[in-house]
């Protein structure tokens, strides 16, 4: 069965702990020493494991003598999870993986590459969640538990901290289809998944935290009829100035579908920032403006920047990036300008997560 092998690009940079070699976010071995790697979500870090004598199944960190044994996630028999957990999980799950309520039939042809598809963007989306501290199960009635249902003839949507994900988005051509019908330069699974977690965390953040006079006066009105604003939406369209106050059409929709577009485009920007700085290519606008040398001043885009500061390493890199993508000829790499407005949400997203953590 093939295993998660390929190298996708990740937040950062990671060395096999016994030989030193480069491993990625995916990867379950090393592919210069053999050893068998896995990401640990208590440590945030990929590591080298080998077997222990006489134990199936459980592990000992390579270079960590005296940690506690950890085994893989039962997942990784199918070939779609590389994480590591602690031998007394119940379960035999992963931080990740067990928040799966459903997944596909893997019976079905399909279904576990797809399913595979969409655990690797699903993965992106916790490791973010984690990075930022915020919380997969709030132990509040109101909010509870994130959870995700992946299936077919589903439809893709939040409900009561339920993320559902029709397994046609794990469909390239799908996706390439749908882009184009909705006109939505930016679709993808990753976008799916961290859209649909803004709904989640909006009742975590605003309602929760007691935040809806703030949320009102940059969102709009919640409580605004969200099926009759859907259908004008789809009948009617955007409005011919929505580039001037959101950060995508659909975000016009609902205060609601503003505030998970907002969310989304900001979890974007995190990652990809901190991506950026591990490869040593993030320009600091002042350095970049100067012809400096990369990589700067380390830093952790996901705890220490202020927001002015976050867009002033974004933007120059953004410009960057769509140049390279035009000389390969290819579309903008960040086919989005922020206005002012949509500045003033995402700021405040970035001040919701900061007081939370």
């Amino acid at each position: 069965m093939e295993r998660l092998q390929k190298a996708n690009q990740t937040m950062q940079r990671y060395s096999c702990s016994k030989c030193g070699s480069r491993v990625y976010f995916d990867n379950r071995t090393c592919l210069t020493c053999g050893s068998n790697v896995g990401f640990s979500p208590r440590t945030m870090r990929m590591e080298a494991v080998e077997q222990l004598p006489g134990n199936v199944g459980l592990y000992r960190r390579i270079g960590a003598p005296k940690a506690g044994a950890v085994r893989f996630c039962d997942n990784e028999r199918h070939g779609v999870c590389n994480w590591l957990t602690s031998p007394d999980d119940g379960n035999g799950l992963c931080a990740a993986c067990d928040l799966n309520r459903v997944i596909p039939n893997l019976s079905e042809g399909d279904s576990l590459p797809k399913w595979a598809e969409f655990e690797r963007a699903k993965k992106r989306l916790v490791y973010g969640l984690l990075r930022f501290g915020l919380p997969l199960d709030t132990g509040n009635p109101t909010s509870g538990r994130l959870a995700f249902d992946f299936a077919r003839d589903v439809v893709t949507g939040h409900l009561d901290g339920v993320i559902s994900v029709d397994m046609a988005e794990a469909d390239a051509v799908e996706r390439a289809r749908q882009r184009q019908q909705f006109s939505e330069p930016y679709r993808s699974l990753l976008g799916h998944l961290r859209h649909e977690s803004g709904h989640f965390y909006w009742t975590v953040l605003v309602d929760e935290g007691n935040k809806h006079d703030e949320f009102r006066r940059l969102f709009g009105d919640e409580r605004a009829d969200y099926q009759a604003a859907l259908q004008h939406h789809y009948s009617a369209g955007p409005p011919q100035d929505w580039p001037e106050h959101f950060v995508s059409a659909y975000a016009s929709m609902h205060p609601w579908e503003d505030w998970a577009e907002t969310w989304a485009h900001y979890l974007h920007m995190v990652e990809t920032l901190d991506t950026a700085q591990a490869e040593g290519m993030e320009p600091g606008a002042a350095n970049f403006s100067l012809g400096g040398i990369w990589p700067f001043k380390r830093y952790d885009v996901y705890r220490e920047e202020s927001f002015s500061s976050l867009m002033d390493h974004w933007v120059p890199l953004t410009i960057a990036m769509n140049s390279i993508n035009r000389s390969m000829g290819h579309e903008d790499f960040y086919p989005f300008v922020i206005p002012a407005a949509a500045y003033g949400k995402l700021a405040f997203i970035h001040q919701l997560i900061r007081r939370r953590q």
